[in-house]
């Protein structure tokens, strides 16, 4: 698993960043902090990287900037929809704001998403078995 481990300094500014956002909840996740906004994961801050939720509406914006995705295990393809904010965002009090208004409702849209599809799957008849006879 790549390091999660943040030092308590960045972890410390990205949170004065980001003292605008009303109802941010950081919680320790693995070495890196996990943060929510109104109960909605948003963002990871994880080897002194501070990565947030994309989907297909802000994407460009990360990969206009050349943000790669948070990649957790290091020896593994797979990659997460966070991306690394770039430097100047993150330095930019206002601009890491806007950001994270964005990817606050990404994480809205894929809650809601993932609420719509359970709720088709609750609302299915299970599936007949078979029997042989």
């Amino acid at each position: 698993m790549a390091s999660l481990r943040v030092s308590e300094g960045f972890k410390s500014f990205v949170l004065d960043q980001l003292a605008a956002v009303d109802d941010l909840a950081p919680k320790a996740m693995f070495g890196g902090v996990g943060l929510y906004c109104e109960g909605l994961f948003f963002g990871i801050i994880a080897g002194d990287v501070l990565h947030l939720k994309a989907d297909d509406t802000n994407r460009p914006d990360y990969e206009r900037a050349g943000a790669t995705p948070f990649r957790p295990y290091a020896d593994r393809a797979g990659t997460m929809q966070y991306y690394a904010v770039p430097i100047a965002v993150l330095e930019s009090e206002p601009e890491l704001i806007a950001w994270v208004r964005k990817a606050v409702a990404a994480a809205e849209r894929a809650a809601s998403a993932a609420s719509g599809r359970k709720r088709r799957a609750r609302g299915r008849k299970p599936p007949r078995s078979r029997t042989s006879h």
